[in-house]
């Protein structure tokens, strides 16, 4: 059914896979590190959600950096997360977001890693199938 919008939608999780901290002597950039994570949990998980890599999310200095994003919903982009141990928190909160018809995740119901470290919460794209609001 065209225009009908359901919460299982296809989520997003994008992760600057360029991101790098100036204390990590790894030869590996986390941001490298967390979508390899990611991908490792995500697979044992049987999640449904898509993890992409991507080269940069253009938030050098809030190291590693990823977005949620899904048609129709907001879009959530995140930081300061560490590159080994942050991945079961950001699947969690990903499931949390696809649950949702909007993407908007109520902030005492996100897990600890992502109440901290929110970068900017866009609105869904105005080329959806939804019709923008008016203002008077």
């Amino acid at each position: 059914m065209a225009g009908v919008r359901t919460a299982l939608m296809t989520t997003t999780i994008y992760v600057c896979t360029t991101c790098k901290t100036a204390d990590d002597p790894s030869p590996d950039r986390a941001g490298a590190r967390l979508f390899k994570a990611l991908q490792e949990v995500a697979h044992t998980h049987q999640s449904n959600v898509i993890i992409e890599g991507v080269e940069c999310l253009s938030v050098c200095k809030r190291p590693c950096t990823i977005a949620f994003s899904a048609q129709d919903k907001w879009t959530y982009v995140y930081g300061d997360f560490t590159a080994d141990d942050s991945a079961e928190q950001i699947l969690a909160c990903a499931a949390q977001y696809a649950a949702t018809n909007d993407g908007l995740i109520p902030w005492k119901e996100r897990p600890d890693a992502l109440k901290k470290g929110v970068i900017a919460r866009l609105p869904a794209s105005l080329t959806s199938s939804r019709t923008p609001e008016t203002s008077s």
